[in-house]
């Protein structure tokens, strides 16, 4: 089985990109998702070391509130990386376990070098698209102000390093006629 890691910065189109890929067939899970449901009071580590935060409402994590402090917090974003990325290692091992009859799966990533997993996969694609076209993206999107926007780019490896880092990359620059066009190009270098 060939295991493939999808990354992208912010507002890349990396989750698009896995959707397309689904489409397609493939079986992809996507860690963004395996994050939200891990980030729940009933993941103890996680409680015990945010409890003494503001980072609750109704007696859970608010999403909202914890991204406000990561992206603002060093020290709080190492203490949540140094807590979830193993357990998201986990959940991706279970994943290449539930699908080993698959001749190729992937895993949308978009961490994969800060939390430094490149060794759970064979090839790295990697999503890029213009910083200027990922602010106008978030700000459109996610309703973000343009200093959280800009935090949230600044907070990520540069693209550039990981461009270096990765096998294949897809450009996302253009529409979705063009994002399309390229993930197939890669499928069938991958799957040669």
């Amino acid at each position: 089985m060939k295991k493939i890691a999808i990354c992208g910065n912010i507002a890349s189109g990396k989750t698009t990109v896995q959707r397309i890929l689904e489409e397609k067939g493939y079986k992809v899970l996507d860690t963004d998702e395996v994050s939200h449901k891990l980030l729940t009071t009933q993941n103890k580590p996680l409680y015990d070391v945010f409890r003494e935060y503001d980072v609750f409402e109704n007696g859970e994590f608010s999403r909202y509130k914890v991204a406000q402090l990561i992206f603002s917090d060093e020290d709080a974003r190492q203490k949540i990386a140094s807590i979830m990325h193993p357990q998201v290692a986990d959940e991706i091992k279970k994943f290449f376990e539930e699908n080993k009859s698959e001749n190729i799966v992937f895993v949308g990533i978009p961490l994969l070098f800060e939390a430094n997993m490149q060794s759970l996969f064979d090839k790295i694609i990697f999503v890029y698209a213009d910083d200027d076209i990922r602010l106008d993206r978030l700000l459109k999107r996610n309703n973000y102000t343009i200093e959280h926007a800009k935090a949230r780019i600044n907070a990520q490896m540069s693209q550039e390093e990981k461009v270096k880092k990765s096998d294949f990359v897809i450009e996302n620059n253009s529409d979705i006629g063009a994002l399309k066009f390229s993930v197939v190009s890669v499928l069938s270098k991958i799957l040669v």
